[in-house]
């Protein structure tokens, strides 16, 4: 079946960096659009960057456009976020998603999710 499984969060100091992992199985990676959003507690789930299914174009939201990179490997299914110079409002659960067809900002648009990895900024 579908399994997008995110790794790579942990606790971080403000202005540190951190890359997180999603790895894919189960479909077609290389054909898909996948995308990342996080979720603090208490709060909706907010588009942070995707990528298409050939790797561009990408889009960021603006409150992590210059400091994440969104980046694909289709070869090893796997999906990337670089994160650098954090802040204490990155802090958050970070979560993967995949759609075939849809590439934006709307959570409700992707089917498939992930599990979450836990992104704590310490300031």
């Amino acid at each position: 079946q579908v399994q997008l499984v995110e790794s790579g969060g942990g606790l971080v100091q403000a202005g540190g960096s951190l890359r997180l992992s999603c790895a894919a199985s189960g479909f077609t990676f290389s054909s898909y659009n996948v995308a990342w959003f996080r979720q603090a507690p208490g709060k909706e789930r907010d588009f942070v960057a995707a990528i298409t299914s050939s790797g561009a174009p990408t889009l960021y939201a603006d409150s992590v456009k210059g400091r994440f990179t969104i980046s694909r490997d289709n070869a090893k299914n796997t999906l990337s976020l670089q994160m650098s110079s954090l802040k204490a409002e990155d802090t958050a659960n970070y979560f993967c998603a995949a759609n075939r067809f849809y590439s934006g900002r709307d959570p409700t648009r992707y089917n498939h999710w992930g599990q979450g990895t836990q992104v704590t900024v310490s300031s």
